[in-house]
């Protein structure tokens, strides 16, 4: 089979390798859609900090399975699956006390361990989660960045009739926007200074789109949530900027979630911070139950994926993805890799 190495920043090999036989509870994926997120475009340019190369990167997919291990009786060959990326330990006390998600030893595939980046991939089963048969590829392979989204919610209280401020349309800004009405919050405000993101934004559904370097956002979130402003702030670009905007804007008592990855030390006003008692939040990852939800999210039709998907790629043109992302940061979304047999 064909598998995509990255072997330096911004460089990637395609080799030839033996296509794996699935261990007794293993089985074996012929990758259908490969996601490319914004860690894997740190990644290639060479700015992730946990990830060395070579590397085979691919944690955002779908596939079909075409081979079972003898001892895996909960799947069959032909089911349409995800993947849950998280490669732990087990035994540490974090994955002891049910928060695997943030095991000490935590490696993910595509970063610190092999991602699905070939034709075909085994995984333990215990790992992978079976989708619909009406679900397509594309939208299997946004379970993933939606379930980011579901955790980071649910690191807050009961988001159910609440005002929830959502910093960030980019992809992940976006689903977790749309996870958020899913979810049952009341009303929500999206912001960004980009207006193809903000645009995608509205076409999904978000209550409010806000240019945020076109109006004052303070007047803005009075204007929609009334002097209370809003219940939740989620922050999901990780810039100084935005953690600024989420701090100066949090009423006393309110929670950030900080869901956005910061490529430097943010400065944080947190004089401001403990005088209005707020809570900051950091968010990890996710867990099996935050993948069955944003597939019952898929279900009934609670999010609006297909505005985000923006361009597509075969296999072999893996390299393509990525100069084309750099070309066109704006108005790339979601861009997908096309397994060579989908």
């Amino acid at each position: 089979m064909l598998q995509a190495v990255m072997t330096a920043p911004g460089e990637i090999l395609f080799k030839e390798v033996p296509t794996p036989e699935p261990a007794e509870r293993e089985v074996l994926v012929q990758m259908m859609r490969i996601g490319v997120c914004g860690s894997d475009i740190h990644v290639y340019h060479g700015k992730h900090p946990f990830t060395s190369y070579p590397v085979v990167q691919g944690h955002e997919i779908s596939g079909r399975i075409v081979a079972l291990g003898k001892e895996v009786k909960e799947f069959e060959k032909g089911n349409k699956v995800t993947i849950l990326p998280q490669v732990v330990c087990g035994q540490c006390r974090q994955c002891q006390t049910g928060r695997y998600h943030i095991c000490d030893h935590l490696k993910v595939m595509g970063f610190q361990t092999t991602g699905t980046a070939s034709d075909y991939f085994s995984v333990d089963a215990d790992r992978v989660l079976k989708l619909p048969e009406e679900m397509n590829w594309d939208h299997g392979a946004m379970v993933e960045p939606l379930a980011v989204g579901v955790h980071a919610l649910a690191r807050s209280r009961d988001i159910s009739g609440k005002n929830i401020l959502v910093l960030g349309a980019g992809p992940i800004g976006n689903l977790t926007a749309q996870a958020a009405k899913g979810m049952g919050a009341r009303r929500v405000m999206i912001t960004d200074i980009s207006k193809y993101r903000l645009g995608i934004a509205e076409k999904c559904g978000i209550d409010f789109c806000v240019n945020s370097m076109a109006k004052d956002l303070t007047t803005e979130l009075k204007n929609a949530f009334g002097p209370d402003g809003a219940d939740l702030i989620m922050e999901c670009v990780g810039t100084n900027t935005t953690i600024d905007q989420a701090v100066a804007n949090a009423r006393k008592g309110t929670d950030i979630i900080v869901v956005g990855v910061f490529e430097e030390k943010a400065n944080v006003d947190l004089g401001l911070l403990q005088d209005r008692e707020l809570r900051l939040i950091g968010t990890l990852m996710y867990q099996r139950p935050d993948f069955e939800k944003a597939v019952d999210l898929m279900g009934t039709n609670s999010v609006s994926l297909d505005p985000l998907i923006s361009d597509y790629f075969d296999f072999t043109d893996y390299s393509k993805a990525y100069l084309h992302i750099e070309k066109n940061k704006e108005k790339s979304l979601k861009v997908f890799i096309k397994g060579r047999m989908s």
